[in-house]
Parts: C-alpha cells; structure tokens; sequence
C-alpha cells in the first residue's frame, strides 16, 4: 500500500515534469494570447446564436447578459446590451443564426489546433483547411446545444422535479431537493461542457475517459481563476488610470487570457497523463 502511494506521488511528479517540458515549447508559450484574440472576437457571435435558440425555450438572453455584467463595464456593457436587444425576424434571423455561427467557429480553430498538436506530439495542427473549418462550425453546434441545455435545466429544473417528484411527494420536497441539489448539477453540468470540448477537438481518437484529468483541472481553474479575478478587477485593480476608455476591454482580455492559458494547462496535463499512464501501470504491477 504505502509502496503504491509512492508510485502515485511519483507519478504526479512525473505529469508535472511532462507538462512543464510541453510548455516550454515556443507554440504554447504564444497560444494563450491568440485564444484570447479569438474569444474576445468569437463572444458576441455566440450570444446572439444562443438568443436565437434560447427563444424557442422561451429563456431570456439576459440571464447571459447578467453573468457577463459582473466582468464588463461601461461603454461595452451597453454595447452589448443593445446588441443582444436586436430581435430579426424571417430571413434576416436565419442570415444572422448562421453567420453569426461562422464567425463563432473562429475561436475553435485554436482550439483545435492546439489538440493536435499536443497529441500528436507537434506532427501536424491540421488536416486540410476545409474540413478545419467544418469540424470547427459542428463544434460550435455542439457547444451551443450543450451551453441551451445546461441553461434550460437551470431554469426548468424546479419544474421538471415537480412534474416527476411531484407527482408522489408534496412540493415542499422538491423545494428543498432543489434547493440542495442545484450547485451541485451546476458544477456538473459546467464540467460536462468543459469535457465534451476536451473531447471532441483533437482529430486523433482518444477515449473519453483519458480527458477527464485535464478536464478536472481547467473547471476547477477556470472557476478560480474567474473568482480571483472578478475580486481583482473590483477591489484592487483599476485599468482607468492608464486605458481611459479601452480599460473594459483590457479588463476583458487579461480574464480571457487566463481563460486561455488554463485550457491550454488542461490539454497539456491530459497528455502527460495518458503519457506516464502505461509507464506507472507496470511499475505497479511489478
């Protein structure tokens, strides 16, 4: 037993080193700012593809609109409100669902390309622009769809308990179910969207159960990241002083860029798992 924890310990010490040697390659090292780049550009178009589709839920955009004010302010803030506000109709409502779409595919192809890489031990970050752009746009599908989900059971789910629990228990429980029940579907329903991305961007075949290391580690990160900096911005920070105007966007960005750099960490970490897997596995067995 005590022989086994070594190994483990071991290991750990092994994923870090694999990993820290993987980052130190010039493409990582440059890959967190240009995510960025195509987060910030990739944002609003996503939105306003989730409006379109949320409508049919009956589910406002502004429960979006409210996650997003904590981290933008200003000029931008309105902005985007205005933007978000703006309700096409007919034609001009499946022209914008789908070019908005396009230009949301953007931020996947980093995405996609850093998976590659990484996997395939930098032999390749592509297999030809058209099916990029292809895997890039279903991918995008995938994210909306899980991202519609994942806010339709927030908002429905005390409805939904009702209409099942309900059905033999008094409301009184489900209220209190609910109660204690919804953090916990929210961490997971927040980690299920990290994992289907970790899952579905690398062209190479990787189960699914070798993701979940990385996974674990850049929902964790990202939520911590996201706290720590939402404290940041308020209490210390003040990008005022030296951006005027640009200080919401720079705000904007320095948190993407974290954002970036963790899921870069996650990817990195799942293959210095699945690397020293094998290794550790017979040195156990021995």
């Amino acid at each position: 037993m005590k022989r086994n924890i070594l190994i483990l310990i071991k290991r750990f010490f092994d994923i870090g080193k694999r990993a820290f040697s993987m980052m130190s390659s010039p493409y990582y090292q440059g890959f967190p700012a240009q995510m960025a780049f195509y987060m910030l550009l990739s944002f609003v178009p996503i939105v306003i593809v989730l409006s379109q589709v949320l409508g049919i839920f009956d589910i406002s955009v502004r429960y979006i609109y409210r996650i997003m004010e904590r981290y933008v302010s200003g000029d931008l803030s309105k902005t985007m409100e205005s933007l978000f506000s703006y309700k096409p109709s007919g034609a001009n409502n499946i022209i914008l669902t789908a070019t908005a779409a396009w230009a949301a595919s953007k931020v996947m192809t980093p995405m996609h390309r850093l998976s590659n890489y990484t996997y395939t031990e930098g032999e390749y970050t592509s297999k030809g622009l058209v099916k990029e752009r292809i895997k890039s746009i279903v991918m995008v599908i995938i994210l909306v769809a899980t991202l519609v989900f994942t806010l339709v059971v927030l908002v429905y789910g005390k409805m939904l308990m009702r209409l099942t629990i309900g059905a033999v228990s008094d409301n009184s429980v489900v209220d209190v179910l609910w109660t204690y029940l919804r953090w916990p579907i929210n961490i997971l329903l927040y980690f299920m969207i990290v994992s289907i991305n970790y899952y579905i961007m690398p062209s190479e075949k990787i189960k699914f159960v070798d993701i979940i290391p990385g996974s674990l580690f850049c929902s964790i990160g990202m939520m911590i990241a996201t706290i720590g900096f939402s404290i940041y911005a308020s209490q210390i920070a003040n990008y005022d002083i030296i951006y005027g105007s640009l200080s919401s966007i720079v705000a904007v960005m320095f948190w993407l860029f974290l954002l970036a750099q963790i899921f870069c960490l996650g990817v990195v970490f799942n293959k210095a798992w699945v690397d020293s897997r094998d290794e550790f596995r017979t040195e156990i067995l021995k």
